[in-house]
């Protein structure tokens, strides 16, 4: 009798789990379209995120508030813009895997401009407004005409920031007193004497200017070959962390990265890490010029190489000697001070 039972209670059991089965996938064979994940489908773009595009209306609507003058593309040159950037990411292995800003600064001597893009690996780029620039002057004793590429801006090197000082000509080649200097290391350039097309090394940086003197000459190529931008432009691109995305990761276990930093910055969360830097006389199909391509132009530098003790800056932060290429970056910033 005990068996009977046993055997009974068994088949029982067996009976209740498979009614639980059946349950179960008629159950998830009855869900809505909807409740599952719908597989992307070939050639589509994804739709974007709601976050990232609330992370951009932020970001857009401090920069109209922080940068006067800004400039806004229209449909046609926000187009332009982004596909000169893509054009420019595409041949050098750069890639997009999250949605991140980039700076993007077109050299032609027509334009002198920088923009703010916003990439997405999985939706549409947008342009959300830059400045002026000035870029390399290509003609003149050590100067230099600012290189073409992408270049990433990682924790290999470590920036630093202006100290104000005036020089004999009372100008600050960098800006005022903790105007951030972004640096890009040493990349081969054009220079702008000697015989045609000559290359030769010198420091790519992204700073500011004296806000008195040399800021009304940004729009038109001249520098030594540095990216100058406006003072309210560096102020943004330094509060909101533009390009800080592998600095913020560093200043968590590194006391000079988070010395640099500022303290009451309001970094967003789509931060990236790349200067990108086009010029279009390159392609005047595409900017429907008729403008005939520039001479002895650049093509993508190659990434820039470390160096000792954090690639030429001291235990302060300071620019150290840079070397005997570029003049205005050879003897550190105090030279830098004068010209840039």
């Amino acid at each position: 009798m005990i068996g009977a039972e046993i055997v009974q209670r068994v088949a029982t059991r067996r009976t209740v789990i498979g009614l639980l089965l059946t349950a179960a996938l008629c159950l998830s064979s009855a869900l809505p379209e909807s409740a599952a994940p719908a597989a992307p489908v070939s050639g589509e773009t994804a739709a974007p995120s709601p976050a990232v595009d609330e992370q951009a209306a932020q970001l857009g609507q401090a920069l109209r508030q922080e940068v006067p003058n800004l400039i806004v593309d229209t449909p046609d040159s926000a187009r332009a813009w982004i596909e000169y950037a893509q054009a420019a990411i595409a041949p050098g292995g750069y890639k997009i895997d999250r949605p991140q800003l980039l700076v993007v600064v077109d050299r032609n001597p027509r334009v002198q401009q920088m923009r703010i893009v916003l990439a997405r690996p999985d939706a549409p780029w947008q342009s959300l407004g830059g400045s002026k620039v000035s870029s390399g002057r290509p003609h003149g004793f050590e100067h230099f005409l600012t290189p073409t590429g992408v270049f990433p801006h990682t924790d290999r090197i470590l920036d630093w920031r202006a100290e104000g000082t005036f020089n004999e000509n009372h100008v600050r080649g960098l800006g005022i007193e903790g105007m951030r200097v972004w640096d890009f290391g040493w990349q081969r350039a054009v220079k702008g004497w000697g015989p045609p097309g000559g290359v030769g090394k010198m420091r790519l940086l992204l700073h500011a200017t004296d806000p008195a003197t040399l800021e009304r000459r940004i729009g038109r190529a001249a520098s030594d070959g540095c990216v100058r931008i406006p003072t309210a432009m560096n102020r943004f691109l330094d509060v909101h962390g533009v390009l800080d995305s592998d600095y913020e990761r560093a200043a968590q276990r590194n006391a000079r990265f988070a010395a640099l930093l500022l303290p009451d910055r309001a970094p967003t969360a789509l931060a990236g890490n790349a200067l990108v830097i086009i010029d279009s006389l390159e392609n005047p199909a595409l900017q429907g010029s008729t403008m005939p391509p520039a001479e002895a132009l650049n093509q993508a530098s190659a990434p820039a190489q470390p160096s000792r003790r954090a690639d030429g800056v001291n235990a302060k932060g300071r620019a150290a000697s840079l070397g005997r290429f570029h003049r205005p970056h050879r003897f550190g910033a105090a030279k830098h001070r004068r010209r840039a």
